[in-house]
């Protein structure tokens, strides 16, 4: 019997993404970063919180607009296409996959002060819990995320209110003892102290009313995580002497030792042990995301779309999992996480990008039930910032992140981009075609974008959005024309007697339709396959959706000088445009199957060429209606 699904509430959103954020930014990061700044590190982690506002609210508008599993990924993906959406999805996974990883690291090695056995054994053995509280299911997990992290916060405070009257002015002045320009470069390395923030954004599908929930759930994330991490450094930084703070690896740990005692230092070190496990937690839960929204979109095997009887996406979380031990055996955490951080920030630019890119478009599909205020002046901030940010990490590191994406690039190129080819195909010939007619440019996102919303808003579709199926393309057919020459003409001889059968059919002006075809050939050419072209407009009317098949065995010499023997002319009206689409993707596609052959255009008779077309359409059908269940 299916469970009852849950749905993550206002309370375990906050609690995931600051579970995303406090752990080694908090506990290992401040005195490495004291070494580079000084007291003025405090200044570096406001700086850092505040780069991420922009960015918030950027992903608030999107998620708001399209709450579906894979975050960034799927709305980058719908904004800039697949090939940079496919990095993206790699880039997050990656990311989010080592912080969590690194994370397990830092937890082993409070317990091995505690059990004395290896650290990287500790950390694969709490990787192997935590997958398995994973697949035990989103309410299981995101329970223990909201006992965590109120542990960890209770434990915070107490640190802050009783350091606070120890701290020394002694310990914080002189304030820029690195110069003023090492703030900015230092809110950089520490950035990554907040890179989960907006992670939660992959988990949009499980949370309830994600429209309000997460944008308000990640503002109070940011606002009390970035407070607690500015109090706590200052009062570590004013306890702890700088030399030894600029040494150390456990910074808070030394702080709570030498104002509160062995006793306060060891409960400090359980909130750290906390910290650790709600980062790690936090981060299998998102990062395994990133999987099931690529899946879906087949840039992954459909195997990581399975879920199990409490709808966790099991397989992708199994997968995440092992990534995740694979790194604590082999590689070197340190260096991965800051190709992480870097990842993170380009990420944030291009969430930025895409609110940009999404406003600019005018689809009027795109319905986000919150809009980032000050458009585009955030975005552009947003961008800058972070730009900024990445400017600061040292070189060796911008490189390594760069030849990571070229290497996803290559395999999404080799691999991925061939189990997708047909769409990726279809995508590049569709913009190729539809160039000179701009309001089709954006409909294949529109279409995606209007399921969105309906599934958001549970409204009703329109009663003749609900007939585009199989009857409506039977219909279009089974009214089709079929136009046969036998004489080699050229492209201008064709279009004027295409023009003269549509024109008596559709009642419409002979001359402006063979003008309009030929502007369109010139613009841009409908050839698609060798011998087979399918030229298209949009013409002014209502209600009309208008396909002929034309077919000429001595040929049709085009504009390139190339032959074509056969061609599906669509024409339709502008309130017909959706259907337009989908007839010229469903050709595209046909055409493209390996067992298409240009002979049934050419000889079979009109009701055995309908019923092959139909055939076809009505199994694309059947997998559309698959997919959106």
């Amino acid at each position: 019997m299916q469970e009852k699904i849950h749905k993550l509430k206002l309370c375990e959103v906050f609690c995931i993404a600051s579970g995303s954020m406090i752990s080694s930014g908090l506990f290992i990061l401040p005195g490495i970063a004291f070494s580079y700044a000084g007291p003025a590190v405090v200044l570096s982690y406001l700086i850092a919180g505040l780069a991420c506002i922009p960015t918030v609210l950027s992903m608030a508008e999107l998620t708001s607009a399209m709450p579906k599993a894979g975050g960034d990924y799927f709305y980058i993906t719908r904004g800039f296409g697949p090939f940079v959406g496919t990095l993206s999805g790699f880039g997050s996974w990656f990311a989010l996959s080592f912080k969590s990883a690194f994370a397990l690291i830092g937890m082993g090695a409070y317990m091995s002060i505690l059990t004395h056995l290896p650290i990287q054994w500790l950390a694969v053995a709490l990787c192997i819990f935590f997958v398995i509280l994973n697949i035990a299911g989103v309410k299981e997990a995101s329970g223990f995320q909201v006992i965590l992290v109120a542990g960890l916060i209770a434990i915070l405070v107490a640190y802050i209110l009783w350091g606070i009257v120890y701290v020394k002015p002694e310990y914080i002045t002189p304030f820029f003892p690195k110069g003023h320009l090492a703030v900015f470069s230092t809110a950089s390395f520490v950035f990554v102290s907040y890179g989960g923030l907006t992670k939660i954004v992959a988990m949009a599908e499980e949370i309830e009313r994600p429209e309000k929930n997460l944008l308000r759930g990640m503002v109070l994330s940011l606002l009390i995580v970035a407070i607690l991490y500015i109090l706590v450094v200052l009062v570590t930084v004013g306890v702890v002497p700088p030399e030894p703070l600029s040494k150390t690896l456990m910074p808070i740990s030394d702080g709570a030792g030498i104002f509160g005692g062995k006793g306060f230092q060891e409960v400090v070190s359980i909130a750290a042990f906390f910290a650790f496990i709600s980062t790690a937690n936090a981060g299998i839960m998102s990062a395994s995301r990133y999987l099931l929204g690529m899946s879906r979109d087949k840039h992954l095997p459909e195997v990581f779309q399975k879920t199990n009887r409490r709808n966790v996406p099991y397989v992708a979380v199994l997968v995440t999992g092992l990534f995740m031990l694979f790194s604590l055996l082999l590689f070197r955490l340190e260096v991965l996480v800051k190709i992480g951080s870097v990842i993170f920030l380009m990420l944030y630019i291009l969430a930025n990008a895409t609110v940009i890119v999404f406003r600019q478009s005018r689809i009027t599909s795109y319905k986000p039930t919150f809009y980032a205020p000050f458009y585009p002046y955030t975005q552009i901030a947003g961008i800058l910032i972070t730009g900024f940010l990445i400017l600061e990490t040292s070189t060796g590191i911008i490189f390594l992140t760069l030849l990571f994406l070229f290497v996803c690039g290559i395999i999404y190129k080799y691999t991925l981009h061939k189990k997708v080819v047909r769409d990726s195909a279809i995508e590049y010939i569709l913009k190729q075609l539809i160039r000179p007619d701009r309001e089709l440019t954006a409909l294949d996102v529109a279409s995606e974008l209007k399921e969105i919303v309906i599934a958001r808003d549970s409204i009703k579709k329109d009663s003749y959005y609900q007939k585009v199926k199989s009857e409506v393309f039977d219909e279009i057919l089974k009214n089709s024309s079929i136009l046969d020459l036998d004489e080699q003409l050229n492209v201008e001889q064709c279009f004027r007697r295409v023009s003269d059968v549509l024109s008596r059919e559709l009642k419409s002006n002979k001359l402006e339709l063979m003008r309009r075809f030929l502007e369109r050939e010139k613009t841009a050419s409908t050839i698609v396959e060798e011998g087979i072209a399918i030229p298209h407009l949009i013409i002014e009317g209502k209600d009309i959706v208008k396909v002929l098949f034309v077919r000429d065995n001595k040929g049709v010499v085009f504009t390139d000088g190339r032959i074509v023997k056969s061609a599906i002319v669509i024409v339709s009206s502008a309130d017909r445009r959706h259907l337009h689409l989908k007839l010229l993707a469903y050709f595209l596609n046909m055409i493209e199957a390996q067992d298409f052959s240009n002979e049934w255009l050419l000889h079979l008779k009109k009701d055995e060429l309908v019923g092959k077309v139909l055939d076809f359409i009505s199994k694309r059908i059947s997998d559309e209606t698959t997919k959106f269940k």
